[in-house]
């Protein structure tokens, strides 16, 4: 028997949602994967080009008449070849051949690449290409399109050679150590997945696509992103984040998408104080931000787009003295804020500054009740930048005691003023517990395997203990303050 659907039932939403194009992305997301200048030729708008020019050319040819003579002349030679009892050794032997070549000639280029030509692990293969050089059987070109031809040949037509030729080499460049890591496969994943979508280059296309694979009534959080200052390069005039949002006011504009197409705004507080009050300008009233004529006002006010979103990841801290007003009228008018907080392949690419050397507001014991500030010993751009998308970071806007200390370190008059500032022992008189927050992605595998060690973890216990309340940070089990603001120590960034 079926089951009965129920009679009120509520639509889905889709609180996650990206429509944004390959063309809103930077350019060169490859450096910090690569040394310079390599990270140029990896460049992700040259990728895009290509897979347009693939979808838009050489794969229609599958369509043609032309092509489907070709495939049925091929499959006539193969089975021909297949049913003569001479003919399959022959090709045989050539596919052994070929694959010989191509095998010592990518085995070259790979360890030029290394610079492991001196490299024990090369031993082996010398031995075995003297001896195929004795019989006759090594006759690698000399030229560089000679050396194409042939890898081409093998990859085309000899699929047995090319999984034997890609097993040898998986093993051989494992020991140079010239294989990719995860983080370099999973920017060439993010490669391919924005090279899919390349074809479309317009976001309404996009959207009209997904609404597809949903029921009619579902609602879809468009997040955009703001991705021009993470130091990768350059987007062009009409690629630009105003123009991402541009084309989101108009969807949204459409009457039949009004009530089910929800976009954020990004904020970010490098373009707010690039762009000053043309961005975002307000007065103070009571305590309460009144927005004035601005980017802001006009997308959340006048074209009522949702919430919004953030990326800490490109190279800021949640906390930003710059955004604290923009929380304030967040959290007064119910808007909401999603926020990006696992580790992945889209992060600031730029030089670690020096002020990030430190964290703002945690500290951590330097001996005999003195602390001081904590100590972000990370190096890399994507070990660094974490430390931006720690969902710790959140307590600095949630807890009183925290946010206290970030307003006392304003040097903005105007969001003293705002919070209620009187001094550092003396509570705001407006504070930012009510914010809403929603974490995007929030726990990742590592983190995953973390909370289920519930024996070792005080935290994932009171989630597990208390869902309802969730974790009490900075008070005991009593209720009582554990940790004071000042001593929250470096256990917070493990």
């Amino acid at each position: 028997m079926q089951a009965k659907e129920p009679e009120n039932k509520k639509p889905i939403i889709n609180c996650h949602t990206h429509i944004f194009t390959g063309d809103h992305v930077p350019p060169y997301l490859a450096k910090t994967f690569v040394p310079w200048p390599i990270y140029y030729l990896f460049s992700l708008s040259f990728f895009i080009k290509v897979f347009r020019f693939w979808y838009r050319g050489p794969y229609t040819w599958q369509f043609k008449p032309w092509y489907r003579n070709m495939r049925k002349n091929i499959y006539e030679i193969k089975m021909a070849i297949k049913r003569s009892a001479v003919l399959p050794v022959v090709r045989t032997f050539i596919e052994v051949l070929v694959s010989i070549q191509v095998l010592f000639i990518l085995i070259d280029w790979l360890s030029s690449l290394a610079n492991s030509s001196n490299s024990t692990t090369g031993k082996p293969f010398e031995s075995t290409r003297l001896w195929l050089s004795q019989h006759g059987l090594l006759f690698i070109p000399a030229s560089t399109i000679g050396k194409l031809l042939l890898i081409l040949l093998l990859f085309i037509f000899f699929s047995t050679g090319r999984n034997v030729v890609l097993f040898i080499l998986r093993k051989f460049t494992s020991l140079l150590g010239v294989l990719p890591g995860p983080k370099t496969k999973e920017l060439f994943r993010r490669y391919l997945n924005i090279g899919r979508f390349s074809f479309y280059n317009n976001q309404l296309r996009i959207y009209g696509r997904l609404r597809n694979q949903y029921p009619a009534d579902t609602g879809f959080v468009v997040l955009p992103m703001d991705m021009e200052y993470m130091g990768a390069g350059k987007l062009k005039e009409e690629h630009k984040y105003h123009q991402q949002m541009d084309m989101l006011r108009r969807i949204k504009q459409k009457d039949k998408y009004k009530n089910t197409f929800f976009p954020f705004v990004f904020a970010d507080p490098r373009r707010m104080l690039d762009e000053g009050s043309k961005h975002f300008d307000y007065v103070i009233d009571n305590g309460k931000v009144i927005l004035q004529d601005c980017f802001i006002k006009d997308y959340i006010e006048t074209y009522q787009f949702s919430g919004f979103k953030i990326y800490p990841a490109l190279g800021y801290y949640p906390f930003d003295d710059t955004l604290l007003p923009l929380w304030k009228y967040a959290a007064d008018n119910g808007l909401p804020i999603t926020t990006h907080c696992i580790r992945g392949t889209i992060y600031y690419r730029g030089p670690k500054q020096k002020a990030w050397d430190h964290h703002p507001i945690f500290e951590q014991a330097s001996g005999k009740d003195t602390y001081e500030p904590l100590l972000l010993m990370e190096i890399r751009n994507r070990d660094f930048t974490t430390n931006f998308t720690h969902p710790l970071n959140y307590l600095c806007l949630l807890e009183e005691e925290l946010l206290r200390k970030l307003v006392a370190q304003s040097r903005n008059r105007k969001v003293q003023e705002l919070f209620g500032y009187y001094d550092e022992n003396t509570k705001l008189k407006y504070d930012l517990s009510h914010l809403k927050l929603c974490f995007g992605h929030f726990g990742g595998d590592d983190e995953w395997n973390r909370f289920m060690e519930l024996d070792r973890d005080n935290y994932s216990a009171q989630l597990v203990k208390n869902p309802e309340r969730g974790v009490q940070f900075l008070s005991n089990s009593y209720g009582k303050p554990s940790v004071s603001a000042r001593r929250t120590t470096g256990l917070i960034f493990p």
